[in-house]
């Protein structure tokens, strides 16, 4: 049985032309699938308007208690559950899911080296049974980027790593394809350059576009993780733009596929 895991950004859920585009896309695919969703940066506006400050460290969010509350409330409740409405409408049956719903995604808070990054968690465990049963009664799981650890902490969880893990997760039962869609066509040899796609990306050439400076910053946690999925047996790992979802789940040529 084939399975496809769909991980949409954050900049895609701020566009609304984007974010409709690719939800109608999402909606009109028959096959089993799932959608990971990123934050966006509506929990930084309503922060705003509850006079909690942001702090970032290198493109992450601190998420300390009272980012935390914020990040609970948006990702899981506002952003979560405007995506299932949208998915309804258009005849998707969605279920809204944090990792704590079911105790589906079990999470550790991340231990403090460097930076302490608050509560956010680093995955120790995905019930793909669960997963699997909302799947068989013809739901499809829409899973906000949020884990929670045994001592009943709700914690941040980055959402390129959260689908990752579902999809490894996912492929003892299933044949995976792994979509990360975001706001540029694929993988770019010239980040200044939306056109410089890099059809096929290999070790190899991940790691000399890493030495040379191309890919850097969040691509590179995000390609870690696509080489992750696949080496512990998810059967294929694309990234793409949203508005090319359609073609990269019908023909699997769009975009940047990644090969080890």
């Amino acid at each position: 049985m084939k399975l496809n895991i769909i991980k949409i950004g954050g900049n895609v859920i701020d566009n609304p032309r984007s974010c409709k585009k690719f939800l109608e896309d999402f909606a009109a695919f028959e096959g089993s699938k799932i959608l990971i969703h990123g934050g966006g940066k509506v929990a930084t506006k309503i922060a705003v308007k509850l006079d909690v400050e942001t702090k970032m460290v290198d493109g992450r969010r601190i998420t300390d208690l009272p980012m935390l509350e914020v990040v609970t409330m948006v990702y899981g409740g506002l952003v979560n559950k405007q995506i299932v409405a949208q998915l309804q409408a258009l005849g998707c049956n969605a279920i809204g899911l944090t990792g704590a719903d079911g105790g589906v995604i079990l999470a550790k808070k991340r231990a403090v080296k460097d930076i302490d990054y608050g509560y956010v968690g680093d995955i120790e465990k995905v019930d793909n049974k669960l997963i699997d049963n909302f799947l068989q009664n013809n739901l499809t799981p829409i899973f906000a980027p949020l884990t929670f650890d045994k001592e009943g902490n709700m914690l941040n969880t980055n959402a390129d790593t959260q689908a990752s893990s579902v999809a490894v997760a996912m492929a003892e039962q299933y044949e995976v394809n792994l979509i990360y869609c975001f706001e540029k066509k694929g993988v770019l040899s010239d980040p200044e350059d939306d056109n410089s796609v890099i059809q096929k990306l290999t070790p190899k050439i991940y790691a000399d576009y890493k030495a040379s400076g191309a890919i850097n910053a969040g691509m590179i946690p995000k390609l870690d993780n696509a080489f992750a999925a696949l080496q512990k047996g998810v059967a294929k790992v694309t990234i793409c733009h949203a508005d090319e979802l359609n073609q990269a789940l019908t023909e699997g040529t769009r975009g940047t596929q990644i090969i080890l």
